[in-house]
């Protein structure tokens, strides 16, 4: 099964649960592997425990309210394409981005807002892909900027390969890579970054089923790092296939 379906039940665990019990082999991370990446605070503790860097952040739970200071992120902890994620700038903004995230989940992810570059880094197996850099036309990289395409919104241009020094680019690669293995990935996965003004590059989250559609970032750093669009599929699928080798060779000592 190649799955592609992003997001809620086909990115964090639940499809590849059940893929798992019928005995069909699937495409990317095991079950146990996407339960974690998919969950933003788990990862974000990981990230901590590997020294890679991340904002600061707290939880929510109940009605409690914010104690970093604006502006700041709210999100929902287990949604994908950005879905319940605001930037808070101001104090008559943040009850309303409170109770959209809410509608999601009753725990909710603050973390501090960090001004600066919006990167992605593909990552197949121990390779990272050219950066891009995002351009949102409005806003931020929200749902409409990422998928026009359904309903008309604004979009957002992409620089590929971003424009960086090439201390900067190895740096941002470096801890896309880094987040990879943070998280216990095999297959494959998209690297999200803020590379600060003062060059820090912060991790946002990483994703390990990355959008495949027109409009997606994956297919297009592949194919600046001369994949086209077959064989970024075979590729994702042979690194599938050694996933599963390594389970029966692990079984069979």
């Amino acid at each position: 099964a190649f799955n592609v379906i992003h997001g809620t039940f086909g990115e964090d665990g639940q499809l590849q649960s059940i893929l798992d019990q019928q005995g069909v082999k699937y495409t990317g991370e095991d079950a146990e592997s996407s339960r974690l990446a998919f969950d933003k605070i788990r990862t974000k503790e990981r990230l901590i425990e590997q020294g890679i860097p991340t904002a600061r952040y707290e939880i929510l739970t109940g009605s409690d309210t914010p104690s970093l200071p604006l502006p700041i992120v709210i999100k929902t902890p287990n949604q994908g394409s950005s879905v319940g994620v605001h930037i808070v700038k101001n104090t008559t903004d943040l009850q309303t981005a409170l109770a959209d995230a809410r509608s999601f989940d009753t725990t909710v992810l603050v973390e501090e807002y960090i001004q600066g570059r919006e990167l992605t880094v593909g990552i197949l197996g121990e390779q990272a892909l050219p950066v891009i850099e995002i351009l949102p036309k409005e806003g931020f990289y929200d749902w409409q900027a990422k998928y026009p395409f359904l309903h008309g919104g604004t979009g957002a241009d992409h620089a590929c390969p971003a424009y960086l020094t090439d201390a900067e680019r190895d740096l941002v690669q470096h801890t896309a890579l880094a987040t990879h293995r943070a998280l216990d990935l095999q297959t494959y996965s998209r690297v999200d970054i803020i590379l600060s003004a003062d060059g820090t590059p912060y991790v946002l989250e990483l994703n390990t089923i990355p959008g495949m559609t027109p409009s997606s970032l994956l297919p297009e750093a592949a194919a600046e790092a001369g994949i086209d669009y077959p064989a970024l599929c075979k590729h994702i699928i042979d690194l599938s296939l050694a996933r599963y080798n390594s389970i029966t060779r692990r079984a069979t000592r």
